[in-house]
């Protein structure tokens, strides 16, 4: 029950009491520490007056506080909202989305580097985004923006095991997934995405598929329906030093996934080409 929920919303805290079953609340605790998605969520375990050792025992389980019927109530309930305060500060969690910013896809991509297994990065990025948010305002945007942070986050957890997904800002959000995983979840996605979209304008522009904008040289132009473009790396035929090489690759193949039209994701082979005729070549022998 309580992963269904957590799945979702984005709560700003969880409060789990372990008066009555402790152990139970520890192994939940420790679950949803354990699980990329929900380990960003503040975490604060309830206890009874006898609970010390279950206040040590909390905190190795991951809580990010424990309360205890000890604390008058004013002290309960300043502990709560301190920690909804640091939660609401925190940089590394996106305030829109509660998705992980940039702080925690480094440090997933630095994991994936050093696992030695073969990965896909994915770069997505909402084409028309700007021309939608001027046409409909900000608010309306920030929902478009949510709402692709929930088809990631859905599609990625139920296709890609071990994946990662983390919100850089605005339209911008990185996937991080293991490559037998790669392919299928960025058709799921934006099989998804194309489906959705249209319902976020109104129905005379969805039905035309378009509508007028202005670009900033005050010329009228047709401005299509939002689509989704993704950029991807991967490690198969790679051997990556640093992060900052895969990110800059992903930049790049983001950047060449908008010069297509419609919803479309573009996976850098040219390692992999490289690779394969290298290959290739040495089978063939020196004179062929």
């Amino acid at each position: 029950m309580v992963h269904s929920l957590m799945n979702r919303s984005f709560p700003a805290c969880l409060v789990l009491d372990a008066t009555s079953d402790p152990e139970a609340v520890l192994a939940l605790c420790r679950d949803l520490k354990s699980d990329t998605f929900t380990a960003i969520v503040p975490v604060v375990v309830l206890t009874s007056e006898d609970g010390e050792d279950l206040a040590a025992e909390s905190l190795l389980a991951g809580a990010d506080e424990v309360v205890s019927d000890l604390l008058s109530e004013r002290e309960q309930s300043l502990r709560l909202e301190l920690l909804a305060r640091r939660a609401a500060r925190d940089v590394a969690v996106h305030p829109t989305t509660r998705l992980p910013g940039t702080v925690q896809i480094e440090r997933d991509l630095q994991e994936r580097l050093n696992s030695g297994k073969e990965f896909g990065v994915c770069y997505a990025d909402l084409d028309s985004f700007k021309e939608f948010n001027d046409r409909y305002g900000y608010t309306h945007g920030d929902g478009v923006i949510l709402m692709l942070s929930k088809i990631l986050r859905d599609m990625v957890r139920a296709l890609a095991p071990g994946g990662f997904v983390g919100h850089i800002g605005g339209d911008d959000f990185i996937f991080n997934v293991w490559a037998e995983h790669l392919e299928h979840t960025c058709d799921e996605i934006i099989e998804l995405f194309d489906e959705l979209v249209p319902y976020q304008y109104t129905e005379e522009d969805r039905k035309a598929g378009y509508f007028l904008g202005k670009d900033r040289r005050g010329s009228i132009h047709r401005i299509p329906l939002m689509t989704l473009s993704i950029g991807i790396v991967t490690s198969v035929g790679q051997d990556f030093i640093h992060t900052a090489q895969v990110s800059e690759l992903a930049t790049e193949m983001k950047t060449y996934a908008k010069t297509f039209a419609g919803s479309v994701y573009v996976v850098d082979r040219r390692q992999q080409a490289a690779l394969f005729d290298a290959r290739k070549s040495s089978r063939s022998g020196p004179y062929t």
